[in-house]
């Protein structure tokens, strides 16, 4: 647990993910571009934070490392974030803090989930037409943790937007606390939150950058 909480929680990612926005304007434009493409009422959660990084490998590897997600622990905390078992359909994902709750000797614990994660809708193929080569998993995400819901998307790089790396991956969340839906009474302590979540999702998003070309170039994996 430690190890999580150093590597994940106190260190900071090397490299910038979160996507920055010089105004609260351009922000809103590009989150309303977002949600319009996922077909999710902008309306609901005024404010989406998005992280990107680029990988050196194809799209359909990228997504296709992102079926395989277990909760590993080499790209995810899941000492103190610990995930339950799952098929391998994805469809229903449930977290909890540091494993409380889970089936087994802590199961009298009566401690909420920190996420339970709903499928939505998977694009598994680019939509025809599509010039981005996009795919993406789409969950509503309810629980203990403040999220609406969260978006793990990959597409080819724009080469306007200054974008290099084959795939372009991103994670994008849209935060309760910042919709309609959360009481003023919890907005003072939403910025620590917000902060803990960017610095988890921006150790988790170079972690998998690494795993992803790591095992690309090693010729794929064999599983």
């Amino acid at each position: 647990m430690l190890g999580d909480l150093r590597a994940f929680f106190l260190s900071r990612p090397n490299r910038q993910t979160l996507i920055d926005f010089p105004t609260p304007e351009e922000r809103r434009a590009y989150s309303y571009r977002i949600m319009q493409r996922l077909d999710i009422d902008p309306e609901t959660y005024s404010v989406l934070n998005v992280h990107r990084i680029g990988i050196d490998a194809p799209v359909s590897y990228v997504f296709n490392e992102l079926l395989r997600w277990s909760g590993e622990a080499l790209c995810w905390p899941n000492h103190i974030a610990t995930v339950d078992p799952f098929d391998e359909a994805l469809r229903h994902i449930r977290i909890r803090p540091l494993g409380l709750g889970a089936p087994g000797p802590w199961s009298w614990l009566r401690v909420p989930p920190l996420f339970d994660l709903d499928a939505i809708r998977f694009q598994r193929v680019p939509d025809e037409g599509d010039t981005d080569n996009a795919r993406y998993l789409l969950y509503a995400c309810s629980g203990g943790y403040p999220i609406g819901f969260f978006c793990m998307f990959v597409r080819s790089p724009v080469a306007a937007q200054g974008e290099v790396e084959s795939a372009q991956f991103f994670m994008g969340v849209g935060f309760d606390f910042y919709g309609k839906k959360r009481n003023l009474l919890f907005r003072p302590f939403d910025w620590v939150w917000e902060a803990v979540h960017n610095r988890v999702t921006g150790n988790v998003m170079v972690r998998f950058k690494q795993l992803c070309e790591w095992s690309f170039h090693q010729g794929g994996r064999t599983h």
